[in-house]
């Protein structure tokens, strides 16, 4: 998974971010620059974490974090165009990306569900 769409996408969309917040920040717009640099990033760095997870179980987890903090930036982002802080030329390619890595990471989660179901299933034994 260390090359995968998913990661280098992730690592892309972390960038577009931390620009994005350098550009709120030069509009003195700190909080809200506060809040989508940590759950833009956040996306990302919990892919990696996963990378090297401990198991199957905490490769899930990891991944769960990451899609929840891909739907708080999704919201972010939502609220940064309603609020004319970015426009439409900008909005929507980025939040197209976020809905991408959303889409890839609910994908990713549940294979991996399924894995560790049939993992369960399989190590389950019928005792009379």
């Amino acid at each position: 998974m260390r090359n995968s769409q998913l990661v280098i996408q992730s690592e892309e969309f972390s960038v577009i971010i931390v620009r994005l917040s350098d550009n709120l920040n030069a509009q003195r717009d700190y909080d809200i620059s506060s809040q989508i640099l940590n759950s833009g990033t956040s996306i990302g760095a919990n892919i990696a974490e996963a990378v090297y997870a401990e198991s199957t179980a905490d490769f899930a987890h990891k991944l769960k974090i990451a899609l929840k903090e891909a739907n708080e930036t999704e919201k972010w982002l939502k609220v940064l165009y309603r609020a004319g802080k970015i426009d439409e030329l900008y909005f929507k390619p980025v939040m197209d990306r976020c809905l991408s890595l959303k889409r890839m990471l609910i994908s990713a989660v549940n294979t991996t569900k399924a894995k560790l179901e049939s993992a369960s299933r399989a190590n389950y034994k019928y005792v009379a």
